[in-house]
């Protein structure tokens, strides 16, 4: 299998699911900050900080107000965006359609000319539910065609290392930040109402309804409910759900789990296969219920697991692309 393709297919896959995810992340945020009071001082710069585009976002714009964000996120104006992962899929795509499906480009090519066709309208806050849970279907309709519909040769492979590493990266990101963000949040609040003179019971109801939005941007809540038999979210339950659970598609371990049984039927996955293993081992050994305490040691947690997850993907494109530049 020729370099350029196996980077080709990689990267049409991260690309897909980087859309969907983001496109989630939008919805599920719009429903937090409709649940909890303007006084927590929840804002729309935490989505910025999840795709990892700060200096870009604020080259363009003066604050990360919900227009700005979301227009960054949506349409052309950052290369993490959707109609820019889109656009990028769709291109590796067209030069891989020997090998994928010929309904699977038709259905990627319509995709993106409807998303760039309907994205004014799909900006405003009254029609972007719908724009973007109509692009979040139309993604999962393509996935399953591909799953249901190619060969299990290298070509699927690599379509599914791509996937389960790009779901693995964001799984980390969104738990560093707003994880992270949101505990250092209520002890900030805590020590408010204390000097206020007032109730910490107040907060709990706060704090389980953030945790469900961790969940929820990541697909996990109804999931985590059936494996935890929990009515509340606990952030402790919530991690160890996210990052240690091997039956769940979207938790770390699960993700890891697959990327290392699809790297098993390649050549020259050494390297590869030990930064991978190093991974599992640092996440069954965490003491979870101790960094769900305590924000920094989680955040610094999660950094070790996301430089890991950069060793796997450098591992990979060393191995089987040779430093090629995607599209």
């Amino acid at each position: 299998m020729l370099a350029r393709v196996a980077c080709n297919v990689y990267w049409l896959s991260r690309y897909l699911e980087r859309a969907e995810n983001t496109a989630r992340l939008i919805n599920v945020h719009s429903s937090l900050l409709l649940d909890l009071p303007k006084s927590l001082g929840v804002g729309w710069d935490p989505l910025i900080a999840i795709s990892g585009s700060e200096a870009q976002f604020y080259q363009i714009y003066p604050q990360a107000g919900e227009n700005e964000v979301v227009s960054f996120l949506i349409s052309e104006d950052s290369p993490a965006s959707i109609l820019n992962s889109l656009s990028y899929a769709r291109e590796n795509l067209r030069t891989t359609r020997d090998l994928i499906p010929r309904e699977a480009w038709e259905q990627l090519n319509d995709l993106y000319l409807w998303s760039k066709r309907t994205l004014a309208n799909g900006l405003p806050k009254h029609n972007r539910y719908p724009f973007l849970r109509d692009l979040i279907r139309q993604t999962q309709q393509l996935t399953g065609l591909l799953y249901g519909s190619m060969n299990r040769d290298q070509v699927y492979t690599f379509l599914e290392i791509g996937c389960y590493l790009e779901r693995a990266d964001m799984v980390t990101r969104t738990l560093d930040v707003r994880s992270t963000n949101l505990l250092q949040m209520t002890q900030s609040q805590q020590q408010d109402e204390q000097g206020q003179q007032m109730q910490l019971a107040t907060l709990k109801p706060f704090e389980s309804i953030q945790w469900m939005s961790v969940l929820k941007s990541l697909t996990a809540y109804q999931m985590y409910r059936r494996a935890t038999g929990l009515v509340r979210v606990r952030g402790r339950d919530a991690l160890q759900f996210l990052l240690q659970d091997s039956l769940f598609p979207r938790a770390l371990y699960f993700c890891l789990e697959q990327v290392e049984t699809h790297l098993k039927d390649l050549p020259g996955n050494g390297q590869t296969l030990g930064s991978l293993e190093r991974l599992k081992r640092k996440i069954s050994a965490a003491d979870l219920a101790l960094l769900a305490e305590q924000p920094q040691q989680l955040h610094n947690f999660i950094d070790t697991l996301q430089v890991g997850l950069g060793q796997v993907h450098n591992h990979i494109d060393s191995a089987y692309f040779s430093g090629r530049i995607h599209t």
